[in-house]
């Protein structure tokens, strides 16, 4: 759906509230023709990248949360994005919390959710992406992959989700920080994370291939400057293919929405100043040893390529498909496109880290 289109029929999904609205978009994705699906978008040579092993050939993808039961990975990629992350996916189905847990805040140009990884569980999921894998689809599609709310083991349930994903997972993404399943941000805490990583990293080695897919881990904004230390040591020493930079935060700056005082995580606008101070502490704890993914209110080409500079080499976008649609995508990459050559780059890896 290109930005001309959504903004024709947006009046008519904001009328519906969000969570619908949510869910006629994916239905709208599902619709596109097969022939448009396996259609590869174009990207600029110079957007190309590698990270983990990882061949992106535009920097600029979808954020999990989008997509929650891999429903439309390829209509997403058709549309222009360099890849998609799906999830978070448990390994059993559970509904989330009580709803209404969505609310738009349009206003700020943001998003409030307490969804609580409402999904239909790992079989689900895995029979889509095995039907994808079938078809020999191209195009790079993470996994997200999180706990049950109810689990006795969290570790546990990570480990089952990193073998059960594996073999149709491009990259495997530890979430352990939402705010909206309780408990699951002091997964973050150094021995809680280290044992973490442990587990995810030996179920996933106990699938046999050639090339297992790298592990990403998404991090919250609201950390301490001892918990980005920590967080880096861990990155660094157990080789993880990237950090995601960052979940949404659960502080409330000045909002104008009167939705502002729901429970749950915020994103969209007013996250851009902390997620890119995160990125740029990231940055400084890794040395730029970690490959760094910038997330959290990018909404224009100058938004990706200021996250791009400041050390991310990629970039997710979710909130802002909420206003402008999902063919916002290919309009930032062009766009990045045209900010690197104007700067005088040539490869988007030259860029990145570079102000």
């Amino acid at each position: 759906m290109t930005i001309s289109l959504f903004n024709l029929f947006r009046p008519a999904i904001f009328a519906l509230d969000p969570e619908t609205g949510h869910g006629l978009a994916l239905r709208a994705l599902q619709a596109m023709p097969e022939a448009a699906k396996r259609r590869a978008a174009r990207h600029a040579p110079s957007l190309a990248i590698n990270i983990a092993g990882l061949d992106f050939p535009s920097p600029v993808g979808v954020a999990a949360g989008f997509d929650k039961d891999a429903e439309v990975p390829d209509a997403l990629l058709a549309l222009g994005f360099g890849f998609t992350e799906v999830g978070s996916i448990t390994p059993l189905p559970q509904s989330g919390n009580p709803k209404p847990r969505l609310f738009r805040l349009s206003e700020d140009q943001a998003v409030i959710n307490r969804m609580g990884f409402n999904n239909k569980g790992a079989q689900s999921a895995l029979a889509r992406l095995e039907a994808r894998q079938a078809k020999a689809r191209a195009g790079i599609v993470g996994v997200n992959i999180g706990a049950n709310k109810d689990a006795s083991d969290r570790i546990a349930d990570y480990a089952q989700m990193a073998q059960i994903m594996t073999p149709v997972a491009n990259y495997l993404a530890v979430n352990v920080s939402s705010p909206n399943t309780p408990g699951l941000r002091a997964l973050q805490d150094e021995a809680a994370l280290t044992a973490l990583i442990d587990g995810v990293i030996a179920a996933r080695d106990e699938i046999a291939m050639p090339s297992p897919p790298p592990i990403f881990l998404k991090v919250a904004p609201d950390l301490e400057a001892s918990d980005i230390d920590a967080i880096a040591r861990i990155a660094i020493d157990k080789k993880l293919g990237a950090l995601i930079v960052s979940n949404t935060t659960i502080t409330r700056p000045d909002l104008a929405s009167r939705h502002a005082g729901e429970a749950g995580g915020l994103s969209g606008a007013p996250l851009r100043a902390m997620a890119l101070q995160r990125l740029r502490d990231f940055r400084k704890a890794t040395g730029g040893n970690v490959p760094l993914i910038g997330v959290g209110g990018i909404a224009t080409a100058e938004h990706a390529w200021e996250r791009i500079r400041a050390g991310a080499s990629l970039v997710q976008l979710y909130s802002a498909m909420v206003y402008h649609g999902p063919g916002l995508g290919a309009q930032i990459s062009n766009g990045l496109a045209q900010l690197m050559a104007r700067d005088g780059f040539t490869s988007l890896a030259d860029a990145v880290g570079s102000e």
